[in-house]
């Protein structure tokens, strides 16, 4: 079956009214009427204007026969008025489009201007929906409306006839069905068509007086009265009070219910001008409409629900409302102020009755000034919010459309309106420039004009600015018909045929203007005279832009007053200012239905009425039967005493009766939000009339005091005084009393029904099953409470149900169950089947160590089973082994959960590890993008990590405002985080095997998608993770890159991609010793040797976005001095100072760029710290000399200390004296641990373990540290950076010298060992023994065990401030181990690696790994560390290496020369030549390190940060951005002379900024000689650059400049960051 899917938004047509050229309206001369015999029930009236007489209506060409029943038409239609159709193009067999040209016969005219000549389209659209249009060419139409008809329909079941008798005289319309061909559903041949400028009337005979809907008006009777009734529409602020009056919405649909067998149609005539629909016994209706065209749609259905689906199928079907907007609401106008407001809730929360959502009407604002607050009687409402969400509410404020005029108080302005008639955004005079000025509760306003894009573009930014003002939820607008107090304006209106037309329908004060804007009005869409209905549907377009830009696709509720058809996709109504009398209870009921079946289901009246004081009685009943409107809110007026439930006191029975029907209400809300989600998407109604379900019992057809939920609870209602027995129809079921399960003996009949002051009749029908909850005091609680079902048979002992669950706020559907066979006194468990491969890929891994069998598998209580599949484990966890919960305790900010290990299975069996059985779970919603998950051991102290990370002080508790929903899975125990606009379950740890033992701690969970970036460090040979059961090991050690070696650093973070193009990232911070594996499920393990859990996620939504977060999180990144962006030069083997001084010299002669150059250890005496060579005893000068023409020095230091000289070494005597060495614990040894690293003799390592962010009184480290730095800058050398070295801290030795660990061997070779290098050595393989001491500036004693990791981070920040303190200049400092916010102090180059081709693109994945890790300035040692390099290799690198941010030559002791001079003069041109492109874009280069220190943006960039819409630059990594403007495509193999460019928008060559290279979203293939590399800048953009120099001292001379790239629509937009490049920033 097809299904098409209808947006309405609006329908209007644009043009002046003028009088008919072809008819002037003068009556022929000699025509005679035709005057039909006919019965008084078929007359249509002639004369619907007052004052008929015989002589008027005479000269109107029609029939005159006065009565004594004023109702029957004196003056009616002949049979020769109307219209003849001409070229009539008749549809074939099956056909479905006829198009014919009618004339107007000669007649007189009613008003004048009559249309001579229209065109008539008539079409089935689909099989059951007919559409015919009558209009004329004059008539400008422009259709904001989509009626999308398009399709595979099918064969229509339902046929159209066009009637052909006396065809060639008359044009009429009537529509049969083919079962039943002889019964016309809508037929027009009653009377003639008539079509003028300013009116059009248009009458059908219907087969049935079963006639339910147009609107709004308060009918007191949901079947309409067929006895001359004429009902107006057009919007207006009115009172509901009874009569036939127009109200506040605009409905010109009805629904027929034809007889017994259900078949029904509907009628929607789609025009928005004023009208009047007129229902008479024959039965028939006639329209009448004052402008725009004759657009008809007849919806067929076989039943009364049918034709609602069918009709919401076109306008569109209903928004499903967030869960909480289901929960109970109260509000007034004017309590006065927020303390009378805080005091309601609190009274009312005291009762413990059910109630989510607080309100405050117009009295909260400034002189009732939108986008104001009263910062005197309402002064913290920017917190209220705040405050009802602590206990799971939600706060809804109120918006008018007009604005005031005037100023502030304090005669400030008022910037709302200022800027609002900057914008134009408001509804002119006739003039089309004047604001039209009315009057409204602030005083004078103007009105915006919702239909004009700088109005909303206006609405949307004064919503957004005021909601981060005020918090709150959702919204609600009011006044939007469009209200005003004056008549048109506070000038009037002019005279014309626009404010006073021809014709003026039935309206309240038969004034068009009244209480509204003059019709001359202009608004973007026309004149307010044909647009006026459409005012409020405009204001709720722009209200849902504005929702989303605050709520992004957060399910947030809208309220709206005046509506049209079309609005329930996107708001909900209520039914007005009604009283407080038992007549306006009664008629709610009528209101709910209709607005079912105009598309609005989330419908209900004010409970216990707006204006007046309600009898305790008269509101006790309300609040009984308002339980059970779908939106159920209590709402007074100002000046009358509070109705909230409490203020009848705590222990009335009202206060009872109430939260006994809230709490049935709460109870089933899972059933009443599945009805919400059948309207979202099919178009069933919620509240629903007896009679659909029940059509073939005519009884049924006029219940309108009993109504129904679905088709499965019956609501039976007290709505008179004094009444406890009354007449209740019970349709032709099995039902059974809500309360008491009781079957009723009674069916299809009325029966006297016995409902006390306390009770109202609530009954489920059998064969229904309903989802329940167990209440709570709001949704939010509730939610959190098991479910369950009732269940009631039907005749045949059967029952039959469905539910819809999400998590209430997003769109993403979680669960959908319906055509379950269920039986009593079983019990089900609902399991999907897998394939395979999905189910081995669902195995989580129970034995990741070697050697793995059956009894070693089963000895841990997991399951083996063999599988073909490569890499899926064999052994591997039970569904259920875990954690359950036991407690668990919710806030607005958080989680506390207390869990127990599932002791049906054994231990995890690791001997030295015990298992620990109760752990404490807490869940901290930061901020709106970030949250934390923690989990540990609440008996016992365990090592947590030091590195302080920056989080708010508060954390927040706006549930609106986040991005992300959190839900916790009970066995096995389980987080769950789900990302709201999407619905997409980004982490997912609700998987078997969680494992937390002293020495052991794994935790898995399932990935949004295959897209996983990060986790280092170790060499990856893509960006993008493979995902097939590979494992990586994370533990800082001196091992030069390769494949799967843990590398120099630790950096537990990944940032996720989905497949939504959404990004999250997800920091672990734990130091301990770890691995983490993958496998395609998709799904993550972590496994960590100690310590706790404490999982850090942001929530982006973009990929940069989560860099930005999560170096926000741990501290954004250092920004390096402007020299340390120039080249540099460095080498491991310097015999002596002179070389560095030819290097210099050659360098300077070739004209190759150059800033920095570096001393490796050559420089020391024997290695030592701090110490000079009598190699390099010139050093010092040749230093001052190159510092003196601009250049820049930077030396290296090691952690390892010498403690073993025959000589004195101050340092090391210093550091004894200062005690900072580490040590063994004091109950094994006060021995120093010592090593063996680069000097002769033994040595020891620095104690780096404090955290010298906020201890800085305890650092006694730093001082010696800073002390030895600044000796050697004065005494010895003067120096501009520093680089640290071997800070995993490395040792050539395992463990200490000797050999022999002390204390607990388990820590030196633990339970469990990741996979890392030379594992089977144990963790001090290479590295200090883990049982050495470190000291936390808690003073907590601490094993290296657990802080190993942070060696490198400890070592960075004292390098950092001493290098700050003794130059009192930027400088850099580069750092070799690292951990999450070592960016902070230090860049990092990528470590020790070899001169080969694939070093070349690792070497970018190492770029972008760190971008994301934080560090962005970083690089690889150019032309490769170990082994010899070759001319091409080096020279690609060359190139390559100008675009790394640190700018790095580096090669190793024993290996020939490697820097540009070495080589010959075509390599130094080379070289040249692309640094000297470098240095022309160094400022721009300089700004995007700026942009990283401030805002956390990547440098290096990889393109799917920018290009995130095309999944083809998801796996790109051989090529890179400088931020968002400049690509890089090096040339990465041997004898390439073409690279492959993925190309996504406007690019330009760099060398020829003018070519555009013409292609986008490919991969392009591009020539790359040996002298070149490809450079691209995109177009849009613009570079700030500078003439090239030999070194940035003299660089930053030359003018700068602009690169100015245009985009697609020919702009341009750049930034620059300029400081003196070295200065301290305070």
């Amino acid at each position: 079956m097809a299904v098409t899917t209808v947006t309405l938004i609006a329908l209007f047509f644009t043009r002046e009214p003028e009088a008919s050229k072809e008819d002037p309206g003068i009556t022929p001369e000699g025509f005679v009427p035709q005057c039909p015999n006919i019965p008084l029930s078929h007359r249509v009236d002639c004369f619907p204007d007052a004052g008929a007489s015989k002589q008027q209506c005479e000269q109107r060409g029609c029939c005159w026969n006065p009565l004594d029943e004023r109702n029957v038409p004196w003056c009616f239609f002949p049979v020769n008025h109307g219209y003849t159709a001409e070229s009539v193009n008749k549809p074939r067999a099956n056909g479905k489009l006829m198009t014919a040209t009618l004339k107007r016969m000669a007649a007189p005219s009613l008003f004048g201007a009559d249309v001579t000549e229209l065109s008539l389209h008539a079409e089935m659209q689909t099989n059951k929906r007919l559409r015919f249009k009558v209009h004329t060419d004059r008539h400008h139409l422009f259709f904001l409306l989509s009626l999308d008809p398009s399709g595979n329909i099918g064969d229509p079941v339902l046929t159209y006839q066009w009637v052909t008798c006396c065809f060639s005289l008359f044009f009429f319309v009537s529509c049969s069905s083919s079962s039943s061909y002889n019964t016309f559903r809508f037929d027009t041949t009653m009377a003639p068509l008539v079509f003028s400028d300013q009116y059009l009337q248009l009458s059908a005979k219907l087969p049935s007086h079963n006639i339910y809907g147009l609107g709004e008006h308060v009918h007191q009777n949901y079947r309409l009265d067929t006895n001359w009734r004429t009902w107006p529409i057009f919007t207006r602020d009115a009172f509901p009070n009874g009569g036939t009056h127009n109200l506040y919405g605009h409905y010109p649909f009805f629904l027929c219910l034809e007889d017994e067998s259900g078949k029904s149609f509907g009628v929607f005539l789609m025009n928005s001008n004023a009208m009047e629909v007129v229902l008479q016994p024959a039965p028939a209706v006639t329209y009448r409409t004052i402008g725009g065209v004759l657009d008809f749609y007849i919806l067929f259905g076989d039943t009364p629900e049918q034709v609602v689906q069918e009709f919401l199928e076109l306008i569109g079907r209903p928004v499903i409302p967030p869960y909480w907007s289901l929960g109970f609401q109260l509000s007034r106008w004017n309590y006065g102020s927020l303390a009378e407001v805080k005091a309601t809730v609190e009274r009312n929360r005291a009762t413990n009755m059910p109630y989510d959502i607080q309100y405050t009407d117009i009295d909260y604002m400034e002189d009732k000034k939108d986008f104001t607050y009263d910062k005197v009687k309402f002064s913290e409402l920017p917190q209220f919010a705040d405050y009802l969400h602590e206990k799971g509410q939600k706060y809804i404020l109120i918006l008018d459309p007009a604005v005031a005029t005037s100023k502030r108080v304090g005669n400030t302005p008022y910037e709302a309106y200022d800027r609002g008639t900057a914008q134009k955004a408001w509804v002119f005079q006739s003039d089309g420039k004047t604001p039209l000025l009315g009057e409204v509760w602030p005083g004078e306003t103007v009105f915006p004009d919702y239909t004009s894009q700088a109005c909303i573009d206006w609405w949307v930014d004064e919503y957004e600015r005021f909601y981060r003002e005020i918090k709150h939820d959702a919204l609600w607008i009011d006044m939007n018909e469009v209200a005003n107090f004056k008549k048109g304006s506070i000038n009037g209106c002019a005279d014309n045929n626009l404010n006073y037309p021809p014709y003026t329908p039935r309206v309240l004060d038969e004034v068009l203007y009244s209480k509204t804007l003059c019709m001359d009005a202009k608004q973007a869409w026309g004149n307010h005279y044909d647009v006026h209905s459409l005012y409020g549907y405009s204001m709720v377009l722009a209200t849902e832009h504005a929702l989303q830009r605050v709520f992004g696709e957060n399910r947030t509720l809208m309220l709206t007053r005046s509506s049209f058809p079309g609005v329930g996709k996107y708001s909900g109504h209520w039914l007005g200012d009604n009283g407080a009398n038992w007549n306006d209870i009664k008629w709610a009921i009528p209101g709910m239905l209709e607005f079912g079946l105009f598309g609005v289901p989330y419908i209900g009246a004010d409970i216990c009425g707006f204006f007046d004081e309600p009898s305790e009685e008269l509101c006790r009943r309300w609040m009984q039967v308002g339980a059970f409107y779908p939106f159920s809110r209590n709402h007074n007026a100002e000046g009358y005493k509070p109705q909230d439930p409490a203020a009848f006191g705590p222990d009335s029975l009202l206060v009872a009766t109430s939260k006994h029907y809230l709490e049935i209400r709460y109870t089933l809300l899972p059933y009443l939000y599945t009805l919400f989600y059948k309207a979202h998407t099919t178009g069933e109604t919620v509240v629903r009339p007896v009679m659909h379900e029940f059509f073939t019992d005519s009884n049924t057809w006029d219940v309108d005091r009993q109504f129904l939920w679905g088709k499965n609870l019956l609501i039976t209602p007290v709505l008179d005084p004094g009444v406890e027995w009354l007449q209740a129809y019970i349709p032709d079921a099995v039902w059974y009393n809500y309360e008491s399960m009781e079957r009723l003996a009674d069916r299809k009949k009325h029966v006297n029904m016995h409902l006390p002051a306390d009770k109202l009749g609530l009954h489920i029908r059998g064969g229904a099953i309903l989802p329940t909850q167990r209440p709570n005091v709001t949704t939010t609680y509730s939610r959190l409470n098991p479910m369950g079902l009732i269940i009631a048979l039907d005749d045949n002992g059967q029952a039959a149900g469905e539910l819809f669950w999400d998590d209430g706020d997003t769109r993403g559907i979680v669960l959908t169950l319906q055509g379950l066979g269920l039986a009593l006194r079983e019990t089900y468990v609902l399991a999907w089947d897998l394939d395979p491969v999905d189910e081995a890929y669902q195995r989580f891994d129970c034995y990741p160590e070697e050697n793995s069998d059956e009894a070693k598998c089963k000895a841990r209580g997991c399951i083996w089973q063999q599988s073909t599949i490569a890499g899926v484990p064999w052994c591997y966890f039970p569904t259920d082994y875990g954690y359950s919960v036991s407690n668990s305790q919710q806030t607005l900010s958080g989680m506390t959960v207390d869990i127990n290990r599932n002791m049906r299975y054994r231990s995890s069996n690791r001997p030295g590890s015990p298992d620990i059985n109760n752990l404490r779970v807490e869940i901290i919603y930061h901020k709106s993008d970030m949250l934390q998950f923690k989990i540990w051991d609440p008996t016992t102290e365990r090592y947590e990590v030091p590195v302080e990370l920056s989080v708010p002080a508060t954390p927040d508790t706006d549930e609106n405002s986040r991005l992300y929903k959190v839900q916790i899975t009970q066995n096995p125990f389980g987080i769950q985080v789900y990302r709201k606009s999407t619905g997409t379950k980004i982490w997912d740890s609700s998987v078997p095997g969680f494992t937390f033992s002293d020495m052991f701690i794994q935790v898995s969970t399932r990935l949004a998608s295959e897209n996983i970036y990060g986790f280092g460090e170790t060499e990856h040979p893509t960006y993008r993770h493979n995902l097939d059961f590979h494992t990586w090991g994370m533990f800082s050690k001196d091992q030069p890159p390769g494949y799967k070696m843990n590398c120099y650093g630790v950096h537990p973070f990944y940032m996720g991609l989905e497949d939504t193009t959404d990004a999250h990232g997800v920091l672990l911070l734990n130091s301990n010793a770890m691995d983490v594996t993958f496998q395609p499920t998709p799904a993550l393990t972590y496994r960590t040797l100690g310590g706790i859990l404490d999982f850090y996620m942001v929530l982006g939504p973009t990929p940069e976005s989560v860099v930005q977060q999560y170096t926000e999180l741990i501290g954004r990144p250092v920004l390096p001095a402007y020299w340390s962006l120039g080249f540099q030069l460095c080498r491991y083997g310097y015999v002596n100072d002179t070389e560095i001084s030819d290097l210099y010299r050659d360098m300077k002669k070739a004209g190759i760029p150059y800033d920095v150059q570096y001393g490796d250890i050559d420089y020391m005496e024997r290695q030592l710290d701090f110490v000079l060579s009598s190699d390099f005893s010139n050093l010092p000068a040749l230093v001052d000399t190159m510092r003196g023409e601009g250049m820049r020095f930077i030396f290296i230091l090691d952690p390892a200390i010498s403690g073993n000289e025959t000589q004195p070494y101050p340092a090391f005597e210093r550091g004894v004296a200062a005690d900072v060495f580490i040590k063994w614990p004091k109950e094994l040894s006060d021995e120093i641990v010592w090593g063996k690293v680069w000097p002769d003799f033994p040595n020891v390592t620095v104690d780096e373990s404090l955290d010298w962010d906020t201890q800085v009184e305890l650092a006694k480290l730093s001082a010696w540290w800073r002390q030895e730095i600044k000796d050697f800058y004065d005494k010895t050398m003067k120096f501009d950076g520093l680089w640290i070295d071997m800070n995993e801290p490395a040792s050539f030795v395992h463990g200490t010298v000797g050999g022999k660990c002390l204390g607990n061997p388990l820590l030196e070779n633990p339970p469990y060992m990741p996979p890392l290098e030379s594992k089977h050595l144990g963790l001090n393989h290479k590295t200090l023994c883990m049982n050495s001491e470190q000291i936390l500036p808690s003073g907590k004693r601490v094993k290296h065990y657990d802080v190993h990791n942070l060696y490198g981070w400890s070592h960075t920040k004292p390098t950092y401030d001493a290098l700050l303190n003794v130059t009192g200049k930027r400088g850099i400092v580069v750092t070799r181990s690292t951990y999450p916010s070592s960016g902070k102090w230090a860049g990092h180059w990528l470590g020790d690696n070899f001169a080969a081709w694939d070093q070349l693109e690792k070497s970018i994945i190492g770029m972008m790994e760190f971008s994301l890790f934080g560090i962005p300035y970083t690089g690889a040692d150019i032309c490769g560390f170990f082994n010899p390099s070759e001319y091409e290799l080096c020279l690609r690198w060359m190139q390559l290496g100008a675009f790394y941010p640190y700018s790095r030559n580096h090669n190793g002791k024993g290996n020939p020369r490697q820097d540009p001079v070495s080589w010959d003069e075509r390599f130094a041109n080379v070289s040249r030549d692309v640094l000297n492109i470098r240095y022309t874009l160094l400022p721009y280069l300089y700004t995007l390190m700026y942009e990283a220190h401030v805002k956390g943006s990547t440098v290096v960039r990889p393109l799917l940060h920018e290009f995130v819409d095309d999944k083809n630059t998801y796996g790109v990594h051989k090529q890179f951005l400088w931020g968002p403007a400049f690509l890089i495509t090096p040339a990465l193999a041997k004898v390439w002379t073409h690279t492959h460019t993925h190309t996504h928008t406007h690019f330009y060559i760099y060398t020829y900024i003018s070519h555009y290279i013409g292609v986008r979203r490919q991969m392009l293939t591009m020539n790359t000689p040996l002298e070149h590399i490809n450079l691209h800048i995109r177009g849009g953009y613009i570079i700030p650059w500078q003439k090239a120099e030999p070194n940035t001292f003299f660089s930053r001379k030359n003018p700068l400049g602009l690169i100015v790239a245009l985009s697609d629509s020919n702009t341009a937009q750049g930034s620059l960051f300029w400081d003196d490049g070295e200065g301290i920033g305070k």
